[in-house]
């Protein structure tokens, strides 16, 4: 979040607290009101034909068995009756959900179902003076019994719909349709009775399906907004954070010039006084203040390049100039760079190349760095009088190596990820009396990443650390030599 812009964290903070509320919503509130009663609008309006039909079904059939014109005119009530249904859920279902009024509503579908129920109950009381009573009472049993299952299926979302519209004609199928006398007639009746709670029920069972699909519905859209806001403010920091990496790499192009051009000409000077080129210089103490100013100089110099490096490597800026390399050549050329700085501290660079390495695919300037850094850290490090051992050879995977041991303090093994920081020091180095920047293995990772390779680092207290840069089988060129056998990057070094 940002903190200099006030409102944008509270428009934010609105949003996720919001997403929040919707998450935490339970069933049978008013959200949940409103989808219900949209669910039931819908259905009945998709569904607005079938029963009309089931009733132009029965009209027909009550015609063959000779009832009079009387079930016509039931027929037209029940139509109007379902077709006064059929626009009241059509309004409810275009109506916004922020204009509809659950309990109104509600009351007004029930009202509708109830109408429904009384043209059902009107066919149940009517009678046939030409139509055999016992089939006119089992027709009207089996229709009644069919509306009641779709009418428990259409709709299922709104509670009490099908109690509402049935209760009437079933007691009036009791009262007037059947002869409870007969056997016949007592068992319709009773199957009817039985078949309100039953089919209440089953109705009962999908309105908590809905309710249950509705809240997991619910539920993924306030994860999904939850997750929008979180990506948009996930955005909105990786954008800040790319203008301050991008003020930081402009930054540091225009302090390298600035503070370049001064220095050479500190490192110019300084080094005509050191050697006394214009002239003898008669105090010892200036000849010597000459000297620590290059040498400051130099160091100034060497750590705003390291800066400056590591920079462009982060920002993907770093331009490899890829050519074929003999890696040998190259690490053999920095261990004698090296070698008079090791002597100065009574150390010995002992070489194990192994012979005949095929041509590697790479960045010459690239490949000094990383192997002068790495020498650079084991001469800083190792005791007086020690061994620095440098490996040259092939990884288990086709690959080249370059291994740096030294028999230093070593670093202790939850330090490692603090040493592999940029400007990261371990407990060691902090104390020793040849503090580095930090940038070195960093610039070593960085630049190994860039070719594809991988930086292994292993050390233990007191015995001494061992550096490992690996570069991967697609740089080699000239493939593998028939005359040797691959070794593993962690083996025989």
């Amino acid at each position: 979040m940002d903190r200099r812009k006030r409102h944008r964290n509270s428009d934010v903070a609105r949003a996720v607290r919001k997403t929040r509320d919707r998450l935490s919503q339970q069933p049978g509130g008013l959200v949940f009101d409103r989808e219900l009663l949209k669910l039931h609008a819908n259905s009945i309006v998709a569904n607005s034909a079938t029963l009309p039909l089931l009733v132009v079904v029965f009209t027909g059939c009550g015609m063959m068995i000779g009832a009079d014109s009387g079930i016509l005119t039931w027929a037209l009530v029940a139509v109007l009756g379902y077709i006064s249904l059929a626009i009241l859920a059509r309004r409810a279902d275009e109506a916004t959900a922020a204009a509809m009024t659950p309990a109104a509503i509600r009351r007004n579908f029930l009202v509708g179902h109830f109408v429904t129920g009384l043209a059902w109950a009107y066919l149940a009381a009517i009678s046939c003076a030409a139509c055999d009573p016992n089939l006119l009472a089992i027709v009207k049993g089996v229709f009644l019994l069919v509306a009641m299952a779709v009418t428990a299926i259409v709709a299922s979302s709104l509670r009490g719909a099908l109690a509402v519209t049935f209760v009437v004609p079933v007691a009036a199928y009791a009262a007037f349709g059947v002869k409870l006398t007969e056997p016949l007639g007592a068992i319709m009746a009773v199957l009817l009775v039985a078949a309100l709670p039953f089919f209440s029920y089953v109705a009962k069972i999908m309105n908590r399906s809905a309710l249950m699909l509705m809240s997991f519905r619910s539920e993924m859209d306030a994860l999904i907004a939850e997750l929008e806001t979180a990506k948009a403010m996930s955005d909105e920091a990786r954008r800040r954070a790319e203008d301050a990496n991008l003020a930081k790499s402009r930054f540091l192009a225009t302090m390298s010039h600035e503070l370049r051009t001064p220095l050479n000409a500190i490192l110019g000077f300084s080094e005509v006084m050191a050697g006394e080129v214009l002239g003898p210089i008669n105090s010892p103490t200036y000849r010597e203040y000459s000297r620590d100013i290059h040498d400051s100089g130099q160091h100034l110099l060497d750590l705003i390049n390291e800066i400056l490096d590591l920079s462009r490597i982060e920002a993907g800026r770093y331009q490899l100039n890829e050519e074929p390399q003999q890696l040998l050549s190259i690490v053999e050329d920095c261990c004698h760079m090296m070698e008079l700085k090791a002597r100065n501290k009574d150390l010995r660079i002992i070489e194990q190349f192994e012979p005949a390495l095929p041509r590697l695919l790479g960045d010459e300037r690239a490949i000094r760095q990383i192997t002068l850094n790495l020498l650079s850290n084991a001469i800083k490090f190792s005791p007086t009088g020690s061994d620095i051992r440098v490996r040259v050879g092939w990884t288990a995977g086709g690959g080249q190596y370059i291994s740096v041991k030294d028999n230093g303090p070593g670093i202790p093994a939850e330090e490692i990820p603090v040493v592999l920081s940029a400007f990261g020091q371990g407990s060691i180095a902090i104390k020793s009396a040849e503090q580095g920047t930090g940038l070195g293995l960093p610039i070593v990772q960085g630049l190994l990443a860039l070719h594809g390779g991988e930086f292994d680092l292993r050390s233990k207290l007191r015995e001494g650390t061992e550096a490992i840069a690996i570069f991967p089988a697609a740089r080699v060129i000239d493939g593998l030599p028939t005359t040797l056998q691959p070794r593993s990057a962690s083996g025989s070094r």
